[in-house]
C-alpha cells in the first residue's frame, strides 16, 4: 500500500476511533442521567410536613405498603411516590383536559388543546378547590407537597423530560381536580355527537327510524330488573328507499369497511388508526372498542366465605405506564388496598376489609343539548326563560401557549347552559349544559369509602361523590351486595334527554339534581337473579328509573347477559370462580353469524368462486371462543363486520350528508340488522346488490379479500395474530427505536368485544381484581404493566405476564423486599 494511502486509512481509522469513543461517552452519559432518575427504594428521605414518620415497604412487583399515623401523611407519602414513579403521566393527564399539551409538545398538540380549552376546566377546577370542605382541601393540599418533595429527591429529572429537554412544573391541588376532568373526557360525550347522532336519524327518518335504528330497550337486554323491549317494526319504504333513490356505489374498501367522514362505520374488520392530532400524544382511542369495563358480584349466601364477593376490571385505552398505581394505605387501625389514580390521594376501587367497591362507566345521560332560540335580527342574542328581554352570547377567551411557537388566541361562544358545540335545524345554535361544568359537582367525598364498613354506608358516601357519573357495584363483609350510581345526574323536567329541545320557554329545564333519595339502587336481592350482581355497561334499569338516569349510549347486552348467566349456577364460589367469569372468551355473541356464515356458502356459492370453499372449509372448525388460535372465530367476526359495512353506508348516508360527524358506534343496531336479513325488505339494500343473497356473498369475498391483504395463507389467520398487543409508551411513536425498551411485548391476546373478556390490542382491562372483604388474602389481581414508569426500574413490566396469560396473582401485596422510611 501506498504511503500516502496508508497515512489517509490511519487518519481515517483515527477519526472513527475518536467519534466511536464520542458516542459511547455520549451514550454513556445518557444511560447516567436516566439512570439518575430512578425512585429511590430503601433508605430515608425527609418529607416535611409529616407529622410523623411514614414507612414504605416494597414487595416483588413494587406494590408499596405505605404505614403512617394520620390520612394526610399517608396522602403526602402516596404523592411522594407518584411523584417519583409517574409524574410524567400524571403531567400529561392534568394537561389534557387544561388544553395544556401544546406547551410541552409544540403546535401539533394545538388541535387537541384547542378543543378541550372549551370547557375552561383549568377555571373550573380552581373553583372547585374553593368550595371544597377543609378536611379535602387539606388531604390535596398534602399530597400536593408530598409529589413536588418526591419529584424534587429525584437525582435527575423523570427521563421523559430529558428527552423534551423539559423542566417540570410543581404539581398543585387544583391539578388532583384536573385529573377528574381527564377521566371525565375519556368516559361521557364531550360534544354531545351521541345526542346530534340520535337528533339526525329523528330529521331524517322520523320516529319510527329512529326507533329502529336506535331502540332504548332492546328484546336481549340483560338489565338488572329483568326489563327488555320489543323490536320496532322496519321503516316502511315511504320513509327510507334505497331503490328510489341515485345511491353513489356504497364502496368497501379492499381493506375493511368505509369509514363515514374519517370514522370507522363498523370497527370489526377496522385496522388501527395511526396517531392523529386530536389524539397527540397519546396513541389513538381503537376504533374497534367503546370504553366500558365489567363489575359484578355475589351476596354471602352463595360465596364459600359468607362475605359479598367482588369483581371489578375497568376496561379503558392501555398505554404505558398503566392508569393505575397500586397501593396499600395503613393508617388509624385501617388497611385499604386497591388501585390509585395517580395524580389523586385516594384509593379509586379496591377493598377495606369489611367493603369492597368498583366502577363500570354508566351511559347515564349527564348533558343535554339545548336548541339557542336566537333573535331574528341579532344572531349573537337569544331568548332564555326567566330572563327579561334577550341575553348576549358571551365570548371567552383563551390562550394557549405553544412551544417553539406564537401563542394561539382562541374565543369560545357560551350561553347561560354552557357553550355552542353545533346547530340544529334553521341554523339554530346548540349548548352543550353538563355536569362537568358545574363546580358543585366535584369533590373528594369518594375517600371516604376508606371508611365505610357496610353496602350502606357505601351508598350514601356515592351519592354524594363528585366523580363522572359511574356505575359502582358494592359488597361488604356481612354478605350484602349492591349497585347504585356514583356521581351527580341531572333531574330533568318536560323532556328525556334523548334530543335536543329548546329551552327558552321554561317548561324543559333541570331542577338541579337528583337528590340522593332519587338515585335508583338494586340490592341484591332486589335483582331479577336473586344474590348476583352484573354490571357491564348495560342498561341497568327500565321504566321510571331509566328516565331519572337517561341514555347515554348504553353498550349492547350481550356481554352482560353471558355474565349474569356465568354467575346464575355458582354457589360456594371463591374468587377464582369468579376470575373464570372474567377471563371467559366463549364467543356466545358469533354463534348465529356463524350458521348465517355457514347457510350462505352454499354449494352454489362455493362453487362460483374457490376462494369461498377454503374459507367454508376453515369456518366450520368452530372453536366457539376467541382464543389466540381460533381461526374460525377470526372469519366469522369478520363476516359480521363486513356485512355491517355493506348494509348500512347506504341507508345512513343521508344523516353523514347532514352531520358529517354522524356516528353509529353509540347505536344498538343488531336488532335492526338481524331484523332486516330475516324480512329482506328490497328498499333497504343497496341498488348494488339484486337480492340480500347477493350482499351475503360479497360480505363473504370482502372477508377473503382481508386475509389476502393481510400476507397470511387462511390457515394461519388466527385470531392471536389479528388481536396482538400494542400497548405503547407515547414516546415510541415518535422514536421508534425506543420501541423495545418502552413498549409493553407485542403477546397475542384472547378474547374480544362481546364476551367479559374484553380485549383488542390497545384496550382492555387496565385492572383486574376479585376480592372478598375481610378476606383479602384470599383475592386475586392483574394489571396490564408495572409500577413503574421508568424503562430501567425492575417494576417497569412486573405482573404484565400474569395479566396476559390470566394466573392468578394476590391482591394484596407480598412479602417486603424494600423499605423505605419518610421522615418530618
Amino acid at each position: 500500500m501506498a504511503p500516502a494511502a496508508a497515512k489517509r486509512l490511519r487518519l481515517l481509522a483515527s477519526a472513527i476511533s475518536v467519534l466511536l469513543v464520542v458516542a459511547i461517552l455520549a451514550a454513556a452519559w445518557v444511560y447516567s442521567r436516566v439512570r439518575a432518575s430512578l425512585p429511590q427504594l430503601e433508605g430515608a428521605a425527609t418529607v416535611h410536613g409529616l407529622s410523623a414518620p411514614v414507612a414504605i415497604g416494597r414487595d416483588a412487583l413494587g406494590v408499596p405498603t405505605i404505614r403512617g399515623a394520620t390520612r394526610a401523611d399517608v396522602a403526602r407519602a402516596l404523592g411522594w411516590l407518584h411523584g417519583q414513579d409517574r409524574f410524567f403521566q400524571m403531567d400529561l393527564l392534568r394537561r389534557v383536559p387544561a388544553g395544556e399539551l401544546a406547551e410541552l409538545f409544540g403546535k401539533r398538540a394545538v388541535p387537541r388543546d384547542r378543543a378541550a380549552r372549551l370547557h375552561g376546566f383549568r377555571h373550573i377546577a380552581q373553583a372547585v378547590i374553593g368550595r371544597l370542605p377543609v378536611e379535602q382541601r387539606t388531604l390535596l393540599e398534602a399530597y400536593a407537597a408530598g409529589v413536588n418533595a418526591g419529584l424534587a429527591a429525584l437525582a435527575e429529572r423523570p427521563w421523559e423530560y430529558l428527552m423534551l429537554r423539559e423542566t417540570p412544573q410543581p404539581w398543585r391541588p387544583e391539578d388532583s381536580v384536573l385529573m377528574i376532568y381527564a377521566m371525565t373526557l375519556d368516559l361521557q360525550d364531550e360534544d354531545g355527537t351521541y345526542e346530534r347522532t340520535l337528533m339526525t336519524i329523528r330529521d331524517q327518518f322520523g320516529a319510527e327510524g329512529l326507533a329502529f335504528f336506535a331502540p332504548q330497550l332492546t328484546p336481549q337486554d340483560a338489565a338488572l330488573d329483568g326489563t327488555a323491549g320489543p323490536l320496532a317494526p322496519i321503516p316502511p319504504a315511504t320513509t327510507i328507499n334505497l331503490r328510489a333513490q341515485k345511491v353513489v356505489r356504497a364502496e368497501v374498501e379492499r381493506l375493511g369497511p368505509k369509514p363515514l367522514a374519517g370514522r370507522p362505520l363498523f370497527g370489526a374488520s377496522a385496522r388501527f388508526a395511526a396517531v392523529t392530532p386530536d389524539t397527540f400524544p397519546f396513541p389513538a382511542h381503537d376504533p374497534e372498542l367503546a370504553l366500558g369495563s365489567n363489575a359484578f358480584a355475589l351476596a354471602g349466601a352463595h360465596t364459600a366465605s359468607g362475605a359479598g364477593l367482588l369483581a371489578d376490571d375497568m376496561h379503558l385505552n392501555l398505554n404505558v405506564p398503566n392508569i393505575w398505581y397500586r397501593a396499600s394505605l395503613e393508617y388509624a387501625g385501617r388497611t385499604i388496598t386497591g388501585v390509585t389514580l395517580p395524580g389523586t390521594p385516594a384509593i379509586v376501587a379496591g377493598s377495606n376489609g369489611a367493603l369492597a367497591w368498583g366502577f363500570t362507566a354508566s351511559f347515564a345521560d349527564p348533558s343535554d343539548l339545548v336548541i339557542v332560540e336566537p333573535n331574528s335580527t341579532a344572531p349573537t342574542l337569544y331568548t332564555a326563560a326567566g330572563h327579561d328581554g334577550f341575553l348576549k352570547i358571551e365570548q371567552r377567551h383563551e390562550t394557549i401557549r405553544v412551544k417553539g411557537d406564537d401563542p394561539v388566541e382562541v374565543d369560545y361562544p357560551w350561553t347561560i347552559w354552557g357553550p355552542i358545540v353545533g346547530t340544529a335545524d334553521h341554523g339554530r345554535s346548540l349548548a352543550l349544559h353538563w355536569v362537568a361544568h358545574d363546580p358543585e359537582a366535584a369533590n373528594l367525598t369518594l375517600v371516604e369509602l376508606e371508611g365505610a364498613t357496610t353496602v350502606d354506608e357505601g351508598i350514601v358516601i356515592a351519592h354524594h361523590a363528585g366523580i363522572p357519573a359511574q356505575n359502582i357495584v358494592l359488597a361488604d363483609r356481612r354478605g350484602a351486595i349492591a349497585w347504585t350510581i356514583a356521581g351527580r345526574l341531572p333531574k330533568r323536567v318536560g323532556f328525556d334527554g334523548r334530543l335536543p329541545v329548546s329551552w327558552a320557554f321554561g317548561d324543559r329545564k333541570w331542577d338541579g339534581y337528583l337528590a340522593p333519595e332519587d338515585v335508583p339502587v338494586v340490592r341484591g336481592s332486589e335483582s331479577v337473579k336473586p344474590g348476583r350482581i352484573w354490571s357491564a355497561n348495560q342498561r341497568h334499569l327500565g321504566g321510571a328509573p331509566l328516565a331519572k338516569l337517561g341514555d347515554g349510549a348504553y353498550r349492547r347486552a350481550p356481554r352482560a347477559a353471558q355474565i349474569r348467566d356465568d354467575l346464575a349456577p355458582l354457589e360456594q364460589a371463591g374468587p377464582r370462580d369468579l376470575l373464570a367469569v372474567q377471563l371467559d372468551t366463549r364467543a356466545l355473541f358469533l354463534e348465529p353469524w356463524h350458521r348465517l356464515l355457514m347457510d350462505t356458502l352454499t354449494p352454489p356459492v362455493v362453487a362460483a368462486k374457490k376462494s369461498r370453499g377454503t374459507l367454508r372449509a376453515l369456518a366450520e372448525k368452530w372453536e366457539g371462543r376467541a382464543s389466540t388460535e381460533a381461526v374460525s372465530y377470526r372469519l366469522v367476526r369478520e363476516f359480521r363486520a363486513a356485512v355491517y359495512a355493506r348494509v348500512f353506508p347506504p341507508i345512513f348516508q343521508a344523516c353523514v350528508d347532514a352531520f358529517p360527524r354522524f356516528d353509529t358506534r353509540d347505536l344498538q343496531l343488531e336488532g335492526a340488522l338481524w331484523a332486516m336479513l330475516r324480512e329482506q325488505p328490497l328498499h333497504l339494500l343497496s341498488p348494488d346488490y339484486a337480492s340480500w343473497d347477493d350482499l351475503l356473498a360479497a360480505a363473504i369475498d370482502d372477508v377473503v379479500k382481508l386475509i389476502e391483504h393481510d400476507g397470511v395463507k387462511p390457515p394461519k389467520a388466527s385470531w392471536g395474530w389479528r388481536n396482538r398487543a400494542q400497548i405503547r409508551h407515547p414516546f415510541s411513536y415518535s422514536f421508534p427505536w425506543l420501541a423495545p425498551w418502552i413498549d409493553m411485548p407485542a403477546d397475542p391476546l384472547p378474547g374480544d368485544v362481546d364476551m367479559p373478556r374484553v380485549q383488542s390490542p390497545s384496550n382492555g382491562a387496565s385492572e383486574r381484581f376479585v376480592v372478598a372483604p375481610g378476606h383479602e388474602a384470599e383475592g386475586i389481581f392483574h394489571m396490564p404493566g408495572g409500577q413503574s414508569a421508568h424503562p430501567m426500574s425492575p417494576y417497569f413490566r412486573a405482573g404484565h405476564s400474569a395479566w396476559v396469560r390470566g394466573e392468578p396473582t394476590p391482591f394484596m401485596p407480598g412479602k417486603t423486599e424494600h423499605e423505605l422510611r419518610l421522615t418530618p
